[in-house]
Parts: C-alpha cells; sequence; structure tokens
C-alpha cells in the first residue's frame, strides 16, 4: 500500500515518507475523492487501526494530509485513545513527523514558509487554514469554482448539489450565507470551493 501512497506525494518525499511508515507502520487505503475530508485516521473493530487518503491531484495537499494522519496515529500510540482528536498531543505529534519535510526539495515558496506557520498551531484541517488553503489552491488543477471569501458580498452561489445561497457578512472566521430556498443561515469555511452564480 505504500507504493500506492507514493503515486500521490512529491517525488523527493518518499524516502521521508518510507521511513516515517517504517517507523510508524499502519493500514493505508487510497480512496475516491470525499466532499468532506482529505483523509482520515480510525481504529477498527479488529483492533487495527488504518488511515485513508483521498486521491489528490495536489502532491502538496496529499502530503500535508497524510502528515496530519500520521500525527494521529503517533498521538494514539504515544498517549493512547481518550486524548482529544486535535488537541496539544496531536499538535505535537503532527508537528514532530512533519519538521523532517520542511525542505525546499519537497515543498516550493511559498508554500514551505506558510505550512512552516501553520505547524506553530495546527488546526482540525488544512481548509480552516486560509492562508495554508489559499496556498494549496495554487497546486490545485484548475477549476470554475471560486472560495467563499472571492465572491462579492450578497452574491448568489450554488454546491453541487443543487442548493443556493446567498453570501452574508463574515462572523470571526466563517461566512454567514442563507440558503434561498428555506432562508436557513449556515456557517461556510473561507475557502469552501463554490459555483458563483450571475
Amino acid at each position: 500500500m505504500i507504493m500506492e501512497v507514493f503515486n500521490f506525494i512529491p517525488p523527493m518525499a518518499q524516502d521521508k515518507v518510507k521511513a516515517l511508515l517504517v517507523e510508524y507502520p499502519v493500514e493505508m487505503k487510497v480512496v475516491g475523492k470525499r466532499k468532506t475530508k482529505h483523509g482520515d485516521f480510525r481504529k477498527l473493530p479488529s483492533g487495527r487501526v488504518q488511515i485513508t487518503l483521498n486521491e489528490q491531484q495536489n502532491p502538496y495537499r496529499f502530503l500535508i494530509t497524510l502528515l496530519h494522519e500520521v500525527g494521529h496515529h503517533v498521538a494514539f500510540i504515544n498517549h493512547g485513545f481518550r486524548i482529544q482528536s486535535h488537541g496539544k498531543e496531536w499538535k505535537n505529534c503532527f508537528r514532530s513527523v512533519s519538521v523532517p519535510f520542511l525542505v525546499e526539495e519537497i515543498f516550493p515558496q511559498p508554500l514551505l514558509s506558510v505550512f512552516a506557520q501553520h505547524l506553530k498551531n495546527p488546526k482540525a484541517s488544512s481548509d480552516t487554514d486560509q492562508q495554508l488553503g489559499l496556498a494549496l489552491r495554487a497546486f490545485d488543477p484548475p477549476t470554475h469554482k471560486k472560495a467563499i471569501f472571492e465572491l462579492p458580498m450578497g452574491i448568489h452561489f450554488s454546491l453541487d448539489n443543487g442548493r443556493v445561497f446567498q453570501k452574508g457578512p463574515q462572523r470571526r472566521k466563517r461566512f454567514e450565507c442563507c440558503e434561498i430556498k428555506t432562508g436557513k443561515t449556515y456557517l461556510f469555511q473561507p475557502n469552501a470551493e463554490v459555483n458563483q452564480m450571475n
């Protein structure tokens, strides 16, 4: 399964990933793209642990997700399964496994410095860190979609499932958006990608 992972990461990261997975062996599976997450770590009913990672055309997003999930694995090895999923134990472990990858041979500038900044206090998802999300988008395949923060106030946008919203004000980090059909208000991450409507 390690060989499958190599299809999605930057070539210069392969030796470091191999060494990491030798030190912390874990069942790993690459799956089709999911809308709500890039990867996950879980304990299976058998007692084994498994990391699943979305297929990804952006090798840097895939690598950061892999390191995020291996961070969970290391945190649970060191501290057990009763810790907070994205608490201080995970943050320290994610940082620890990621630091060897913070080199220009693997991450291009300015992504390297943005990822290093992210690791000072990592968020539960790379998507919730607006700076990291924006830096990663530069390496995504071209798309007609726009991030919520790029849209003008009051404009209508749609999701892939056809639901239509109107962009509202920003509250702390997220944007309040009103669903046109129901009138209900939902909060959207600034980096959420949507279809702008005219």
